[in-house]
């Protein structure tokens, strides 16, 4: 659906409401004001000049649909441009319209949860007016919204639900959706909390392509900090906020198909990491546990993957193959309608053909009963006359009658050859029952089977780490086991070697010390016996003096007075003296 449709969409229901008496047809004044809002919220510049001459006040009467379109499209949609915001343009639609056709009496959800309803309504309704949404669409979206409420799908209750709508085509419009989900039809047993969550997922997924959303670890660019944000993620961009109330936006992640996403080893503390690369910069995330990591990976990959190929978002093109697959179906049964219509057509003809024939027996019937009363009449005169030609008459009697009989047999195989074709119809209607039954029982089967293959898959990752971690740490453990022995080994023989250097050490220091005493005992005797020895030598040498005449130079003085000799007998003397002092210790 493009840009232009689903403005349309959002513009129907606003002029259908200002549709007052339910005439098709809206006062000038009402359809100004609309245009006049329309370019503000849409972001066109206002020709107010435009306006008034389209809507000339010497035109009789108001306006319908069919005469607001051509300046709609030209001076509004022609000119409208994807930098307003929709949510905005969507608001002012939805206060016309449910100003005069939301009824509030019995409902459970609030406003906004009516708004975002009419919202989903608009994206999943048919591109005809007036706006209708067919049974399976009305499924989807049910299922979605149970999913997202954390229930179970009934399609017994569902079933029995399209028997109801047998009466009204198979669709809904937009106020019965919403009294549909307002009323706790298929949400019984919910409280209006659990509702409004539900639906608020359901119209961020398809409204605002808000494929996951959650509290991820962030890594700062600058303070290389681990701070916890609330991330959305859209087709071409990842958002992320303070928290999950959406008031205080840190950053956006722009998406483009060079980016890509990979998953980190464990570091800083940090498990569960991986990290999204983009052009200028790249972003370190960290994820609770293993399947959200897995998750916000695989979605992430999923986007890119769609930028690069091109393609649209998965609920878009969802819907996009839900509408080419109603439109086949509807072409299939259109012509078999048509050929249904041929086929009574043929038969209506030849119908046709057997009254005109069986009108031209009768007519010949009454001929031949009027050529037998004129023979009857000349048969007296001309019995032998026409004789043989009586005989002729009864050859092309019979002759017609056999053609009667074979006309009658070929309407008999023409009538059975339509009753094995209305035979072969009601076949076909239970073949096509049973085909969609089989197409829905494989889609529940393969929803079912890409649940489990996946489940299998995050299971043989988480696995396969486990092991490679097992592995790792065997590895490592062995390898430190090692290192241990080795540094054991080496410990024990530095231990021994130290043991035989100590004991040898306390040997040497046994030996230095007896050699010390000896050496003191030694001292002190030496010490003794130099005492004595000084004692009789400075007695002895106190009593010798010998007389001479005294030297001109200064005389030596001794402990005893000036020296009675000289300096050369000094000399001799004293060494005389350290010989005697020296060869007791030696002798001893």
């Amino acid at each position: 659906m493009g840009l232009r449709d689903e403005l349309l969409k959002a513009i129907w229901h606003a002029f259908t409401s200002l549709d007052v008496d339910k005439s098709g047809k809206v006062s000038k004044s009402q359809l100004k004001v609309l245009s006049h809002n329309l370019c503000t919220v849409m972001k066109i510049p206002h020709d107010p000049v435009a306006l008034e001459e389209h809507f000339r006040d010497d035109d009789d009467g108001p306006v319908s649909n069919q005469g607001y379109m051509p300046y709609l499209n030209r001076f509004i949609l022609d000119k409208v441009q994807d930098n307003f915001d929709r949510m905005d343009f969507n608001r002012m639609c939805w206060t016309l319209c449910a100003r005069k056709n939301l009824n509030r009496n019995h409902l459970l959800i609030s406003n906004d949860d009516a708004f975002k309803i009419w919202c989903i309504f608009n994206f999943l309704s048919e591109d005809k007016y007036p706006l209708v949404m067919v049974s399976e669409e009305i499924e989807y979206f049910l299922r979605k919204l149970t999913e997202a409420m954390g229930g179970s799908w009934i399609e017994e209750k569902f079933e029995e639900y399209k028997l109801q709508l047998s009466g009204k085509q198979q669709s809904l419009n937009v106020w019965e959706l919403i009294e549909l989900v307002g009323m706790g039809h298929f949400s019984k047993g919910m409280d209006r909390q659990t509702l409004s969550m539900g639906i608020n997922e359901v119209f961020q997924e398809l409204i605002l392509d808000m494929l996951k959303q959650g509290y991820l670890m962030k890594k700062g660019h600058k303070r290389k900090n681990w701070t916890e944000r609330w991330f959305l993620l859209k087709p071409n961009l990842i958002s992320y906020y303070a928290s999950e109330d959406l008031t205080e936006k840190k950053g956006e992640i722009l998406l483009d198909e060079n980016c890509c996403v990979e998953s980190l080893p464990d570091k800083e503390g940090k498990r569960c990491l991986f990290y999204v690369k983009c052009s200028d910069k790249s972003y370190e995330i960290s994820a609770s546990d293993k399947k959200k990591k897995q998750e916000w990976i695989q979605a992430i990959q999923t986007c890119i993957t769609l930028l690069k190929v091109g393609r649209p978002t998965p609920h878009h093109e969802a819907r996009q193959k839900r509408r080419e697959l109603r439109q086949k179906q509807q072409a299939e049964q259109e012509e078999l309608e048509l050929r249904m219509k041929e086929l009574q057509t043929a038969n209506e003809n030849k119908q046709r053909e057997l009254e005109a024939l069986r009108k031209k027996l009768e007519e010949a019937a009454v001929n031949a009963a009027e050529e037998e009363c004129r023979r009857l009449q000349t048969q007296n005169e001309l019995q032998d006359l026409y004789r043989v030609e009586m005989e002729k008459e009864k050859m092309v009697r019979q002759q017609m009658e056999e053609q009667v009989a074979q006309k009658s047999s070929e309407l008999e195989q023409y009538l059975k050859r339509v009753r094995e074709l209305e035979n072969m119809y009601q076949h076909l209607e239970g073949a096509l029952e049973e085909e969609r039954q089989a197409r829905q029982d494989e889609e529940t089967v393969r929803k079912l089977q890409a649940r489990l293959l996946e489940e299998e898959v995050t299971k043989r990752s988480e696995l396969e780490q486990i092991h490679l971690y097992q592995q790792q740490t065997i590895s490592q453990t062995q390898a430190e086991k090692l290192e241990l022995e080795r540094e054991q080994l080496t410990k024990e023989s530095a231990l021994q070697s130290a043991m035989q250097q100590l004991q040898q050490l306390e040997a040497e220091r046994q030996g230095a010390l007896e050699q010390y005493e000896e050496v003191m005992k030694k001292l002190a005797d030496a010490a003794n016996n130099t005492k004595s020895w000084k004692d009789k030598v400075s007695y002895h040498e106190g009593l010798i003096r010998l007389i001479q005449p005294g030297p001109k130079h200064p005389q030596k003085i001794t402990n005893w007075g000036p020296a009675a000799f000289t300096e050369t007998e000094l000399s001799l003397r004293e060494k005389d003296w350290q010989d005697k002092k020296t060869r007791p210790a030696t002798s001893q």
